[in-house]
């Protein structure tokens, strides 16, 4: 029997927050009809902040690994959602028939101040991603009810 799953390419600029959290949220909410990887125009390793803050609503994305998007990934997915306007501009070439959706979520790794006030950024991306792949994956029943 094949996967009939949907293959989703989340691609932020690092590969390190961002799209790591989406690749959690989306491996946890939609196992059964997503197959789902994450990548970045560079990869610059797992940002622990990242972990704690899905690890505190239990999410577990510590076994992730951050990785460099490549062609040959691009060109065995069904969907690609860019997190942000650099990896929206600068994502490499994609086959026409690929589909390709833009999130806009402020990247909080650069947010400066306390430990509570960059938290609470990575707490706010987090709900932000966690609200869209809902509604993506609520989308996707849509389309298939149709």
């Amino acid at each position: 029997m094949t996967d009939k799953r949907l293959k989703v390419l989340f691609l932020c600029t690092g590969n390190s927050c961002r799209s790591q959290m989406a690749e959690g949220f989306a491996g946890e909410f939609g196992k059964d009809r997503l197959e789902v990887h994450s990548a970045g125009l560079i990869a610059a390793g797992l940002h622990p902040r990242a972990v704690s803050a899905m690890k505190e609503i239990g999410i577990d994305i510590s076994n992730q690994k951050s990785k460099e998007v490549d062609e040959v990934l691009l060109r065995t997915m069904d969907v690609v959602i860019t997190l942000c306007g650099n990896a929206e501009e600068a994502c490499p070439w994609t086959p026409p028939e690929l589909r390709r959706l833009y999130w806009p979520i402020k990247d909080p790794v650069g947010t400066i101040g306390s430990e509570k006030k960059i938290m609470n950024e990575f707490r706010r991306a987090r709900d932000e991603i966690k609200e869209k792949v809902i509604s993506f994956l609520d989308e996707l029943r849509h389309e298939e009810a149709s």
